[in-house]
């Protein structure tokens, strides 16, 4: 079907980060702001980012969690208590250092030497230290553990280099954090809210992901363990997705979170803490957008319908616009993907082609057109999103009743969602590659696949110190990092490739967002 006249300008095969940005701009996503590495998200972008941030909290509440808030400024202090945390995130930090701005006399606003600060602001770059602070003083006794908590906020991270939703300085997010009475429990709930994110990806985003273990030179600053969830883009690169982190008694040390136990006794509590954000818009793109645009999964999407009745502005307009509100209100009573069907009447002024092709760069997952002819007929004009073209390099409509959308929308939106997810699982299990068994053959098969290679699967002894610092920047000179351990991953039974020592266990390295 090379006769296609897609909707994008650039082609993902072409320029895989042209293409990217194309989509970010031609969906309605988001758009610069004026402030370096700070986006505004559009209605669209940001309507996707409520339909999974209340899939997400939903998910998160039923593991036993409590939504609150902590202040977006954070003593300074509080991070010197923690040196690894904060030496981890120094470099991105944003200090406020004065409360009160006056004129230089030349029509210019400068920090007023008066108001300077007693001590520096941190402005939230993740919030482990400050809710140590609260859980120092909500925790006393046993019966007050397990202590689960969560906040939806923004965090400032200040990034040199910066893309739309994959890396920003400021960025939204959730943040989980908890408190235990042993390390079992803490691990055990570590565990937990990582299959929670495992599970809100492939069935919410229809994004599949390896979960596993991070390695020790990947932890989150100051934990003892870190657990991720890594997918595969388009274009063969990993995407970091969602964190789950164990930090011991680390920051409950550093904040005093101590609890009586059964016996009287004072006990350090064992935390956790682990986050995902609006980074997963940008993995929906790329895991699922074409040349056309977005497409979105239907349980993500806010609209999953939307109706284009093709109005002339001519009287015979209202007898249309009456079919497509009989046509709305059908639809809108069906079910699907366990939530009421949500659909929009788009009554805009404008060409009806014109609406249509925003819609698909936008990935409203079906599309209905209603013209006079249809209503005469009793039927609709129907695009799905997923099946764009059909053989003749035309837009495949397809031209049901009306009785017959509303009785089988529930099954195509189902059936969207689930072939999205198929599609991205296939495509990424098609790009892994296993059974390479040395470092020099690991070189060549990035030297030989320099386009959109994929992951590698390989196995390694699991070295520390020393030995893993070499291991690292023997992957960076191939801009290559450890993803993580699966999950499940079949026992190793060779060397390891970077060692030459017995393996103990399997690991994925790819180029990666």
């Amino acid at each position: 079907m090379s006769n296609i006249r897609h909707a994008l300008s650039v082609k993902r095969e072409d320029d895989f980060a042209a293409w990217y940005q194309a989509v970010v701009s031609e969906a309605d996503l988001a758009e610069e702001s004026g402030v370096r590495g700070c986006m505004v998200i559009k209605p669209w972008g940001y309507g996707i980012w409520e339909r999974i941030q209340r899939l997400m909290d939903d998910r998160i509440k039923a593991t036993g969690h409590e939504n609150c808030y902590f202040p977006i400024f954070i003593p300074l202090s509080n991070f010197e208590r923690e040196a690894d945390h904060v030496e981890g995130f120094a470099k991105e930090m944003a200090v406020v250092t004065h409360h009160r701005l006056i004129a230089d006399g030349e029509g210019k606003l400068i920090p007023d030497p008066e108001a300077k600060l007693e001590e520096p602001l941190v402005v939230r770059p993740t919030s482990e230290t400050i809710i140590g602070d609260a859980m120092s003083r909500w925790v006393q006794s046993w019966r007050d553990l397990p202590l689960l908590t969560n906040q939806w906020a923004n965090v400032v991270r200040w990034e040199m280099r910066t893309r739309m939703f994959l890396r920003t300085s400021e960025f939204l997010w959730q943040e989980g954090h908890t408190a235990h009475a042993n390390e079992d429990e803490a691990k055990e709930h570590t565990k937990r809210m990582l299959e929670v994110y495992r599970a809100c990806a492939e069935d919410d985003l229809a994004m599949p992901v390896i979960a596993g273990e991070k390695p020790e030179n990947e932890r989150f600053p100051g934990a003892v363990e870190t657990w991720s969830i890594e997918a595969m883009m388009q274009d063969g690169k990993a995407l970091q997705a969602g964190t789950s982190h164990y930090l011991g008694t680390n920051f409950a040390e550093a904040s005093n979170i101590r609890y009586q136990d059964k016996d009287g006794g004072q006990q350090l509590c064992h935390t956790t803490s682990w986050g995902v954000s609006t980074r997963l818009i940008g993995g929906v793109i790329m895991t699922h957008g074409d040349d056309d645009g977005l497409r979105v999964p239907p349980a993500i999407a806010p609209w999953q319908v939307v109706i284009l009745p093709m109005l002339r502005d001519k009287p015979e307009d209202a007898a249309l616009l009456a079919y497509c509100e009989e046509l709305h209100a059908k639809i809108a009573g069906q079910s699907a993907l366990g939530e009421k069907v949500r659909v929009l009447l788009d009554k805009k002024p404008g060409k009806a082609a014109a609406k249509r092709w925003d819609w698909v760069r936008k990935g409203a997952p079906v599309i209905i057109e209603v013209g006079g002819r249809d209503m005469e007929a009793g039927n609709v004009s129907l695009l799905r999103r997923d099946a764009l073209w059909a053989e003749n390099g035309k837009p495949d409509f397809a031209t049901p009743s009306r009785e017959d959308v509303a009785a089988g929308i529930s099954a195509m939106l189902e059936e969207i969602q689930s072939g999205l997810f198929n599609d991205a699982e296939n495509r990424r299990e098609a790009n892994i590659t296993r059974g390479i068994e040395s470092m020099e053959a690991l070189t060549a098969f990035y030297a030989e696949n320099t386009k959109f290679p994929g992951w590698v699967e390989v196995q390694w002894s699991k070295p520390t110190g020393d030995a893993l610092e070499k291991v690292v920047e023997q992957l960076k000179a191939l801009k290559l990092t450890i993803r993580n351990v699966p999950i499940g991953a079949e026992p190793a039974d060779g060397a390891c490739i970077f060692t030459e020592e017995p393996a103990v266990e399997r690991i994925f390295v790819a180029k990666a967002y």
